[in-house]
């Protein structure tokens, strides 16, 4: 999160709503907060279903916070055991 948005969302007391509404909306598996490289970091685990979700996730972020957002999609033991068995072997 940029430090000086972050900071004014703060001031003004509208962080916890910010934060509150964006984990609601993305319904997250997991959220931990840290700082990384001097930033308020935050890392976000959900299940992105379809990737025409990424505005209604990542805006409030962008416009409310000045954050980067980095997307690094993963996979369960699932989804790892039907894409090995979709190599055909």
């Amino acid at each position: 999160m940029d430090t000086e948005k972050a900071n004014e969302n703060i001031r003004s007391g509208s962080m916890q709503k910010t934060m509150e509404s964006a984990l609601e909306a993305i319904n997250p598996e997991a959220a931990y907060f840290t700082t990384q490289n001097g930033c308020r970091t935050a890392y976000i685990v959900f299940d992105l279903e379809d990737p025409s979700q990424m505005p209604k996730i990542a805006e409030p972020f962008f416009m409310e916070l000045g954050a980067k957002i980095y997307v690094t999609p993963v996979m369960d033991r699932d989804d790892l055991r039907k894409g090995l068995a979709a190599l055909g072997r």
